[in-house]
């Protein structure tokens, strides 16, 4: 099979979709096409939380982070990758609906704070694979992703989502333009999530692992607020010209056949044999019943 055609044929599918598969060119995109950028976005998103006053004090009152930062991370992705692989109203995505509406029940917060949250995972990948990705997502793309997370936002009660990405880059910029500062919450909770991307790192990497973490968010007022060493021009450069091969390579490359996530399958030192549903999210949200028993199939 001619490679090119391979890749040819995947970007042609992801420009002309219908309108009606968005969830299906939103999956496209996450877990094969775009998979490892998307990744990367969503790993950023995380820290961006973190420089913000009000969400880092009700993060840091919590407490999970600090007392669990693995776990909290790892379960984090583990929810959206379960949302987008298996679907918003399907039977493994209505219990991490569930779940994430629990753990925010209680939870202080202005309206613009919980949909700051939400549209974090959307725009900052969304700007990860514009700017580093080795290809732009389709415009069929930008769609779908807004609409799963306006979707998203509506079964957690999330009022005023932004109904295109446009208007959801306009918020978010608006918002961190009055919002992003620095905290003692929010630079212990980036001290206590480090070490999270330091063991994912080889060993000779991870003293740097803060300069790596500010070069790639690229924001000197965001590195300020979650007290990160300032990128310099030789990090930025060797950033670059890395993505840049790597970029090289994957066009070089067929598309994988094998989704960036499975369900419930290992894939980290947290859950090395699999996990089940009901182990994920913080240990003092007890999960509903009804969906105790949501084993691995």
């Amino acid at each position: 099979m001619n490679i090119n055609a391979t890749l040819a044929a995947s970007l042609d599918r992801q420009e002309t979709p219908s309108p009606s598969d968005w969830e299906t060119t939103f999956r496209q995109m996450m877990l094969f096409d775009l998979a490892a950028d998307m990744e990367l976005g969503f790993f950023l998103s995380y820290y961006r939380n973190f420089a913000i006053p009000s969400i880092a004090k009700t993060l840091h009152t919590n407490a999970e982070i600090q007392q669990r930062a693995m776990k909290r991370s790892y379960d984090t992705a583990i929810v959206i990758y379960e949302l987008i692989a298996c679907g918003l109203d399907s039977d493994r995505g209505r219990p991490m609906v569930e779940l994430l509406n629990r753990v925010h029940r209680n939870v202080p917060g202005s309206k613009d704070d919980f949909l700051y949250v939400l549209l974090t995972l959307l725009v900052v990948p969304i700007r990860w694979i514009q700017q580093h990705a080795w290809r732009q997502p389709t415009k069929a793309e930008l769609v779908a992703a807004s609409r799963f997370f306006t979707e998203l936002g509506t079964r957690m009660n999330i009022t005023c989502v932004p109904a295109t990405y446009e208007e959801a880059e306009a918020f978010f910029d608006n918002y961190e333009t009055t919002h992003v500062a620095a905290s003692p919450e929010g630079r212990h909770l980036m001290d206590a999530t480090v070490q999270v991307f330091q063991d994912r790192l080889p060993a000779p990497l991870r003293p740097v692992a803060k300069q790596m973490i500010s070069t790639m968010l690229d924001d000197d007022r965001l590195t300020h607020a979650l007290g990160l060493p300032r990128a310099g021009r030789i990090s930025r450069t060797a950033l670059t010209t890395g993505l840049k091969l790597r970029n090289a390579i994957t066009r070089r490359r067929p598309l994988k056949t094998k989704p960036h996530f499975t369900p419930g399958d290992a894939g980290s030192s947290l859950y090395p044999d699999g996990y089940s549903l009901n182990q994920i999210g913080p240990v003092n949200v007890p999960h509903s019943p009804a969906h105790a028993g949501n084993e691995l199939p």
